[in-house]
């Protein structure tokens, strides 16, 4: 019987000490549940703003191409190699012309006859007793047989294909014996000494771009590198398909760039001195799409927010510019916690 009395207290006990950790674990989540929205504020400051303009870019050439073949024929010889510097005008390639020069000597035997016949009746005209119609027919056979001679003589030409610039022989597609088309490609020659920067901006910063305007180029494959630039040419038309105009910028005596190298284009559009700024982030939209703010004033250790709306007039970098007049310079801004609040509320910054 002692040890049925002494096990009921002990149940007594347990079940009081479990009603005490309820009671304490219900007050606790109460407590919880009455604390203040959690937010963060930060201040509207007084200083620089500075806006760019940032797209995407590429690194062109107009020393860039592919020698192709003029004229059909087996090819003879191959004389440079890849990565090989040529100068202007130095043979690359050569296409067998023996039919050509086959021509061009029974060509040269029929111009020596008619010159030989056009001789003959001049001296018959200054004797008179030569025919005007005679004399008229040799002399158009000697400027036909000229004519022709000199169209051969330009086929022959395109028999040897020359480096058109000086440059660096990048890739070579043809072969010793093989036989070449009309565009048959030979080879690809390079020159980047001299490359162009070339962007797409949209037409709405037009306005803001000009002949000069500097700007900053870095590219993704060399990320320690930037360069800073003036623009060399704005385009004279807005492409219709995504609005866009072309603007240039030239490098020269480049010894890093290759061409359709990405490049990212940064241009400052607008830098405003003492300008009121405020954190990106903090700003919202009302149902009738109007930027606002939550600004804060202190009452105790909390604050009490209150609605302002406010006029951006650029972002950039997770700052807002904003005009000056409903917002104070060192006025508290939330930043943070914006979405979960209304006008009026108290919240706590801890």
């Amino acid at each position: 019987m002692k040890r049925k009395l002494v096990g009921l207290f002990a149940l007594s006990m347990a079940l009081v000490s479990l009603n005490s950790c309820s009671v304490e674990s219900t007050e606790t989540e109460l407590k919880e549940e009455k604390l203040n929205p959690l937010v963060t504020l930060h201040k509207a400051e007084l200083k620089d703003f500075t806006h760019e303009i940032r797209v995407q870019g590429n690194v062109e050439t107009d020393k860039d191409i592919i020698i192709n073949a003029e004229m059909g024929g087996l090819i003879t010889s191959i004389q440079v190699k890849e990565g090989q510097n040529v100068i202007s005008g130095q043979t690359i390639a050569t296409i067998d012309a023996s039919i050509l020069s086959s021509n061009a000597e029974e060509l040269k035997t029929q111009l020596e006859y008619a010159e030989y016949m056009l001789d003959k009746q001049e001296e018959l005209q200054k004797r008179g007793v030569g025919s005007e119609f005679d004399y008229e027919t040799a002399q158009n056979q000697v400027n036909s047989l000229k004519t022709k001679m000199n169209s051969l003589n330009v086929q022959k030409g395109k028999a040897v294909i020359k480096a058109p610039y000086t440059g660096i022989v990048d890739n070579v597609f043809a072969r010793n014996g093989q036989m070449a088309g009309p565009t048959s490609p030979i080879i690809r020659l390079v020159n980047n000494n001299t490359v162009d920067i070339v962007a797409s901006i949209s037409e709405k910063h037009i306005s803001n771009i000009k002949v000069g305007t500097p700007i900053r180029v870095s590219f993704p494959n060399y990320n320690d590198t930037s360069i800073n630039l003036n623009i060399s040419n704005v385009g004279n038309y807005i492409e219709p398909t995504n609005r866009t105009f072309r603007i240039m910028s030239t490098i020269n005596n480049n010894k890093l760039l290759l061409p359709n190298m990405l490049a990212e284009v940064s241009i400052t559009d607008l830098e405003v001195k003492d300008g009121l700024v405020i954190p990106s982030k903090s700003l919202l939209k009302d149902q009738n799409n109007i930027d606002f703010v939550y600004t804060a004033s202190k009452k105790g250790s909390e604050f009490v927010v209150s609605k302002t709306n406010v006029e951006v007039i650029e972002k950039f970098n997770g700052d807002a510019l904003i005009k000056k007049g409903n917002i104070e310079p060192e006025t508290m801004i939330v930043v943070n916690g914006a979405k979960g609040i209304t006008e009026g509320d108290i919240v706590r910054t801890k």
